[in-house]
């Protein structure tokens, strides 16, 4: 799958599930609950321990039936070795425009974060590809999307941090070409106690969250 493939499919389905868990073995399963789910797209953020590991089992295993990306990525380096193990995209909580040149020269998706207007600007005009509104729940939620995209209605934002079900409907609406989740989605508590079918069912819960609410902006 090449550059242009995986961005489309990054807009195309809209969530990305962000894997933070205590161990290499939870973020497995959290992965195989994920994609039960019918969620195809996953962030395994460099928290994990053992990250480089777990993304190559995760792209060894399914291959293109998962897109899988690297998170938490604050080096150029760490970038080069996680695109080595199989991520097809890199994440950022922040702009390091090093990594995004890197990325850039190596033909793969970057979403750096930022949170203001001069943020979200500066990592456009870096070369981002999507700009990740981090960490937005804080920051007023999808009014703040709606406020970005006022002035910035040519950028594709992902706004991540606190986004839940309650919530992903008005994110959509605000303008966000797709949005990132945490724990809200993949519930490493459930998945510890042996009830990954927790995380399967919220996996879908999304997706037609998602789905629903680009229906409605369509019909208006």
């Amino acid at each position: 799958m090449d550059k242009a493939a995986v961005i489309r499919q990054l807009g195309a389905i809209g969530v990305i599930p962000v894997v933070r868990a205590a161990s290499a073995a939870e973020a497995l399963a959290a992965v195989a609950a994920i994609q039960a789910g019918g969620l195809p797209i996953l962030e395994i953020t460099m928290t994990v321990p053992g990250a480089l590991g777990v993304i190559e089992a995760v792209a060894r295993r399914y291959g293109d039936r998962v897109l899988v990306g690297a998170g938490t990525v604050l080096s150029a380096e760490t970038a080069r070795d996680c695109v080595s193990a199989g991520a097809r995209f890199i994440v950022s909580p922040a702009l390091s425009v090093r990594t995004v040149d890197w990325c850039r020269s190596a033909d793969v998706p970057v979403l750096p974060g930022a949170l203001t207007p001069t943020e979200v600007l500066s990592a456009w005009d870096a070369g981002a590809d999507f700009v990740k509104v981090f960490p937005c729940d804080s920051a007023g939620g999808a009014q703040h999307v709606k406020a970005l995209k006022g002035p910035f209605p040519h950028i594709p934002l992902i706004p991540t941090g606190g986004v839940s079900l309650e919530t992903v409907a008005a994110y959509i609406r605000a303008g966000a070409a797709a949005v990132g989740v945490g724990s809200n989605l993949v519930d490493t508590n459930a998945i510890a106690a042996g009830a990954a079918e927790r995380v399967t069912a919220a996996a879908r819960q999304y997706v037609d969250a998602v789905r629903r609410a680009r229906e409605e902006e369509r019909g208006r």
